[in-house]
């Protein structure tokens, strides 16, 4: 029987992929893209603009690459078959791509499956197709034009003198509101209020709402940023604020002078529709919000769950779920809890750029014991993938009932209010908790007298806008057409690699760089910076995947309307820029030999500030020892000053030997300490010097949590 080649591009899926296929079929992976534009040409752009065509130059991407080339080419020639099975979406199908152009292939099939599960992958290849040349031309159209941004467009800021490295397409918008944010905490102006309440021997608090029955148009709410991040009901007002003590002394006062009563009593029961099933973006928020994940991190683990068969493939925009899958979920929930079996599931507005052909994130077989799961996967896979299940789920059951209440009172010309709610019946909230705690008010009814137990005031401060988390960062991203669900992770991945942005308290904070960078944008290449400018490219790249727009013509005339143009008017702006606009490197104001407040390792001394332009440097100084002549460097990524590597590595390490055993290698454990959110923690590591560099001991490491030391790995061990 001859042999089939069954090309993949993530070797994590290796193992599944060949238990599923059998011995009929020679599985291989190519790592990912195994080749990339070339760095030649004019710009070392890769490509030539010829008129109205474009022509691309090819290399491979490394050395594996190149070695991955060579042996998959003879691989096809003890083939009769070639099968190209890299993903379903754009990304997969330029990899699919340059297989068959690096191998020369003729007659490749192409086979996509969302879900790497022996019924999947037999159906794909059941239904083989040829490669989707306009998928092929938005991939290059998004290679080409990144390269013309990026390659062109950062050698402005080089200019900048301050370690400025890259702009790019997405990544300078993404930037861009971090910065307004970072600019509109800075310029806010915080603003007092008091909240002014009474309670009641009935067992309730209400709240001032007006000398009418509305909130008073002379007293709005004072002014707090709106996140358009966040996806919000229109909460009604529950306390009309005051914007001055003396006013809510006079009204305490009037509180306490009349009599209260009960005027009107009021109840609902709403329904809470069920949120949709996940996609990459809101499967990054979720885990950022519930888990404290990093984008980045949430897909890693999510690529393992993918590529081990245990959920669908994790980058789409999609909603929708495959109805087979439906009725499996339907069937569940008939056994398992049939109150929350819905009439009809509950539709949700698909994403406009949504391809109808994908599916939303979901587990592959929703009936597998947890028991069983916790054995095969690791404890932050589970944590994902329950995440996945419990949403999946949810969005299949019944909406949520929540009885809203509200007793509204008088006393002299003032009315108050007081809100409650109460969860009738869970429905998908039973798996996906999303609602706020209950709140219930007691009976009354209209016309009864209250009895005043107490009328105070509460002074308050309204707050500045709250910086995006890297979650609610990915949220806008979204939301304004920035990016595409595989761009989400990397974009926020690549503003912290180039130090424009820095991770305080889970939030991410606009750095003196990344400010610098989007002032000097702002003046130059202003267009780059809007999320509209940003999300009307991706909508041409959408046009291209769907053969509405020619890629060659697009491109070209992107450049020559657009970007070349606008590059010249930049260059010129910046030659007439006053010198303090183009930001040189600064003239350092550290005064040479002022005291550092850090000892030295070597010698025990303390260490002295030394002034140094070096672009290399994450800080405009570096500390040398006075007596050794031992000299640190700050690392802003470990946020710590460090001795170069080679003195790192000859420094003994004083370490605290404890009497617990490496569970990989059996040297003992030592304890180190370490520092995080300014709090001096402890976690044991093995003391081995090889432990350094030996991938085995990567997973060794415990963390002081109570009364033990604890590992994800390895479990507990009682502290030393």
């Amino acid at each position: 029987m001859s042999k089939k080649l069954f090309l993949i591009e993530a070797p994590g899926k290796l193992k599944k992929l060949r238990q599923i296929l059998g011995s009929q079929y020679i599985v291989k992976a190519s790592g990912g893209h195994i080749r990339e534009l070339a760095k030649d040409g004019h710009d070392n752009l890769g490509f030539d603009l010829n008129g109205s065509s474009i022509s691309c130059r090819f290399v491979p991407r490394n050395d594996q690459a190149k070695k991955t080339i060579a042996e998959l080419k003879q691989l096809t020639r003890q083939v009769d078959t070639v099968i190209l099975a890299t993903d379903e979406d754009r990304e997969g199908e330029i990899i699919a791509w340059h297989l068959k152009e690096v191998l020369k292939l003729r007659n490749p099939q192409r086979v996509t499956y969302r879900e790497i599960t022996p019924a999947a992958v037999q159906t794909a290849l059941r239904r083989p197709r040829q490669l989707d040349s306009n998928l092929v031309n938005a991939a290059l159209a998004r290679s080409v034009l990144d390269k013309l941004v990026g390659f062109r467009g950062s050698p402005l800021v080089w200019k900048l003198g301050n370690g400025a490295k890259s702009i790019g397409r997405v990544q300078s918008a993404a930037l861009h509101i971090l910065c307004q944010r970072e600019r509109q905490i800075q310029g806010f102006k915080p603003q007092d209020y008091w909240l002014v309440s009474v309670i009641y021997a009935e067992d309730f608090k209400a709240y001032y709402l007006g000398e009418s029955l509305l909130p008073p148009a002379s007293c709005p709410l004072p002014s707090q940023e709106r996140d358009d991040s966040e996806e919000r009901e229109e909460k009604q007002i529950e306390a009309t604020k005051v914007l001055s003590e003396a006013e809510a002394d006079r009204l305490v006062g009037i509180a306490r002078q009349f009599p209260h009563r009960v005027i009107k009593v009021e109840g609902k029961t709403v329904s809470k529709t069920p949120p949709a099933p996940f996609t990459t973006s809101s499967l990054q928020q979720a885990a950022g919000s519930r888990l404290q994940w990093s984008p980045d991190q949430t897909m890693r683990v999510a690529q393992h769950l993918y590529e081990s068969g245990y959920i669908t493939y994790m980058r789409t925009d999609s909603i929708h779920l495959d109805p087979q899958f439906g009725a499996t979920v339907r069937q569940w929930l008939e056994e398992k809890d049939p109150d929350n079996v819905p009439t009809k599931v509950a539709s949700h507005r698909q994403a406009k750029t949504a391809q109808e052909a994908h599916e939303a994130i979901r587990p592959t077989d929703i009936r597998k014991p947890s028991s069983q799961l916790k054995e095969e996967i690791l404890t932050e896979e589970f944590e994902l993938y329950l995440l996945i299940w419990l949403r999946t789920v949810a969005s299949q059951c019944q909406p949520a009932q929540i009885i809203k209440s509200r007793i509204l009172t008088q006393s002299g010309n003032l009315f108050w209010q007081a809100r409650g709610q109460m969860v009738a019946f869970a429905g998908y909230a039973k798996y996906w908790k999303d609602l706020g705690a209950d709140s219930v008010l007691p009976e009354v009814s209209q016309g009864q007298p209250l009895h005043l137990q107490e009328a105070s005031h509460e002074q308050k401060q309204t707050q500045p806008p709250p910086r995006y988390t890297e979650a609610k960062l990915v949220r806008v991203m979204e939301r304004r057409g920035i990016g595409r669900p595989s761009t989400f992770a990397p974009t926020v991945k690549t503003l912290k690699e180039r130090g424009y942005t820095e991770v305080q308290k889970r939030q991410l904070q606009a750095t003196t760089l990344g400010l610098e960078v989007d002032a000097f944008l702002a003046k130059t290449l202003p267009e780059l910076l809007e999320a509209e400018f940003t999300a009307q490219m991706e909508d041409k790249l959408d046009a291209i995947a769907t053969g509405q727009e020619d890629w060659e013509r697009y491109i070209i005339g992107w450049n020559e309307g657009y970007l070349t143009p606008a590059l010249e008017k930049a260059i010129a702006k910046i030659e007439r820029m006053p010198r303090a606009d183009k930001l040189p490197p600064k003239e350092s104001t550290i005064a040479q030999g002022k005291e550092a407040k850090i000892i030295c390792p070597q010698c025990g001394q303390e260490m002295t500030k030394v002034p140094s332009p070096s672009k290399k440097l994450h800080q405009d100084h570096f500390l040398k020892c006075s007596g050794c002549q031992t000299v640190m460097f700050y690392n802003k990524w470990r946020k710590t000053w460090e001795l170069p590597k080679q003195k790192r590595e000859e420094l003994p390490q004083s370490l605290k030997l404890t009497a617990h055993a490496c569970p990989v290698c059996g040297e003992k454990l030592a304890e180190r300490e370490y520092e995080k959110e300014g709090l001096t923690k402890r976690m044991l590591v093995c003391s081995s010097q090889k432990a350094r560099t030996d991938k085995k001991h990567k997973s060794v490491a415990y963390f002081e949590s109570k009364n033990v030391f604890w590992s994800k790995k390895y479990g507990e061990l009682p502290l030393g």
